[in-house]
């Protein structure tokens, strides 16, 4: 059984502190995806680089406390890819790849439109650059999984007030017709919903800061580890870890019957 979870930190050092490295080492993970560091390399400590068997790998952002992802694995990677090959991307820390025989773990972090225009606009431009990748990375053949922060609550029952959201950013149309290109067209496989296709409340990942979102469990589902079919079908388990907040996100495992 090969065990991937996913979580958003929002920051690397706050996630810590707040008991996320204890958590993790309990886990009995295989790969761990992370995003948002909010870190540069010599802001970690050792726990953060290698928690318990796990060696971690990341692509830190140039910006100071911004974005940045990792991946935490217990098998060595035959080939680590960081970034999509887009300067302004790459700049920003979203994307990093782990492959291994048969197999690729990827940690996306897919910009959030939420803060401005501007944003939102880089939000498309990534969006219209990285869908030919994830064309190419179907056609070489391989499993894929891409664990991360999608930024984009596909269907209606992935967030709590669907009807009010539909001109925010997360659930404009244009994204959510995007994802279901992924999904649909390029034939991707979201896993959660694979296994939980009418999960409403117990799926969401992310609550808002804000009044009392959390509280009353006013989420949305942004996470996702969206995988090649054969591995999808592979899925045995996948659930939203909410004992613990770690982050403003909740960690997503999931289990695969899937042998490296």
């Amino acid at each position: 059984m090969l065990r991937i979870i996913s979580a958003n930190l929002n920051g690397i050092r706050s996630a810590g502190n707040k008991g996320f490295f204890d958590w993790l080492v309990r886990q009995n993970a295989d790969f761990v995806c992370v995003q948002e560091l909010k870190a540069h390399a010599a802001d970690l400590s050792e726990v953060m680089r290698n928690p318990g068997d796990l060696v971690g790998y990341f692509h830190f952002a140039e910006k100071k406390g911004y974005s940045g992802v990792g991946l935490y694995s217990r098998h060595a990677p035959v080939r680590v890819v960081e970034g999509l090959g887009h300067a302004d991307i790459d700049a920003e820390g979203r994307y990093l790849q782990l492959d291994f025989p048969g197999l690729s773990v990827i940690s996306l972090y897919l910009p959030s439109g939420s803060s401005s225009a501007e944003r939102q606009q880089a939000k498309f431009s990534f969006m219209e650059r990285f869908f030919p990748h994830l064309a190419d990375l179907r056609a070489a053949g391989r499993e894929v999984v891409i664990c991360g922060d999608w930024n984009i609550a596909h269907q209606e029952i992935d967030l709590k007030n669907w009807k009010s959201n539909q001109k925010n950013s997360g659930f404009l149309p244009e994204e959510r017709a995007w994802l279901g290109r992924v999904l649909n067209d390029q034939g991707w496989v979201d896993v959660y919903r694979r296994l939980h296709p009418q999960a409403t409340g117990e799926s969401y990942t992310w609550w808002s800061n804000r009044g009392q979102a959390w509280a009353k469990n006013v989420g949305w589902r942004i996470d996702y580890q969206i995988a090649t079919p054969v591995l999808a079908d592979c899925a045995r388990a996948a659930a939203v870890y909410k004992d613990a907040r770690f982050s403003d996100h909740a960690p997503l495992t999931v289990d695969y019957a899937f042998t490296l």
